[in-house]
């Protein structure tokens, strides 16, 4: 079983890569705010941690500069950038193998209706997850993004239609938000369906 075994795995493996960006993040902007000597040791390793981590940093401080906010301050916001990532990732490797699973012990059990639910709840799933990461890297990337745009893709068949009927209150489109909460009770009627024990 996935979710039990490899499940896990995955959660931990993404638990340590957000530590270590973490620990990075939280170094520089130690050193961001301590100024060495350039030409002295630690100055010499300051610069050459700096220009490491410079990949990481970049898109944070991007934002940062275009809201005119300290760039300082941009090895925090990558930080929670990548915890909100990494929530993402484990949710998303959650609802797949979750959905895996039901559909070979259904498939086990002969019972097609509830591999047909397992699959139409999975589905449902991973859609919510991609309108909520869309959502959430829409307020930091730029729409010329390759991974926003795969987002947009892969989302705008289901939000264009809402937004043409919902006009935006003021600055803010509420579409999403009904559309989440659409899936939500297509996913509980598909439980409440296929699902639920007789």
């Amino acid at each position: 079983m996935l979710t039990l075994y490899v499940y896990p795995w995955v959660r931990q493996g993404v638990i340590l890569v957000v530590t270590v960006i973490a620990v990075l993040m939280l170094m520089r902007l130690l050193f961001s705010f301590v100024d060495p000597n350039p030409f002295g040791t630690l100055g010499r390793l300051v610069f050459r941690f700096k220009k490491f981590t410079d990949g990481m940093v970049h898109p944070s401080a991007s934002l940062l500069a275009r809201l005119r906010i300290n760039i300082k301050v941009a090895p925090l916001v990558t930080l929670l950038g990548a915890c909100v990532v990494g929530y993402f990732v484990v949710q998303l490797f959650g609802n797949v193998f979750a959905t895996v699973d039901g559909i070979t012990v259904a498939t086990a059990e002969g019972a097609p209706t509830r591999v047909l639910g397992h699959a139409l709840y999975g589905l449902l799933a991973v859609y919510t997850l991609l309108i909520v990461i869309r959502i959430v890297f829409s307020w930091v990337m730029s729409h010329g993004n390759p991974v926003l745009r795969v987002l947009m893709r892969l989302t705008d068949p289901i939000l264009e239609p809402f937004r043409r009927i919902i006009p935006p209150l003021g600055m803010f489109d509420i579409s999403p938000i009904i559309v989440l909460f659409l899936l939500n009770f297509l996913q509980a009627a598909v439980a409440g369906v296929f699902l639920r024990s007789q």
